[in-house]
């Protein structure tokens, strides 16, 4: 299936996760990472929640900086 990750076409297994498509990113759940998916939040335990196609999925990691 095919999702909008982070902004562009990714492709990914039929029974794909949210933690599957963070792993593509190289994003591991912890402090600092934020998942929403089609705009709504996707909490930590929760990243075990099928995806579908043409889902929107956007993971963001917080940096410091200044």
């Amino acid at each position: 299936m095919n999702v909008n990750l982070n902004g562009a076409t990714r492709s990914l297994m039929d029974d794909a996760t949210v933690a599957d498509a963070a792993a593509l990113l190289d994003v591991r759940p912890g402090r600092g990472v934020a998942v929403a998916v089609n705009g709504e939040v996707v909490p930590r335990g929760e990243w075990g929640r099928r995806l579908r196609e043409a889902d929107h999925v956007e993971i963001l990691r917080a940096s410091q900086g200044g």
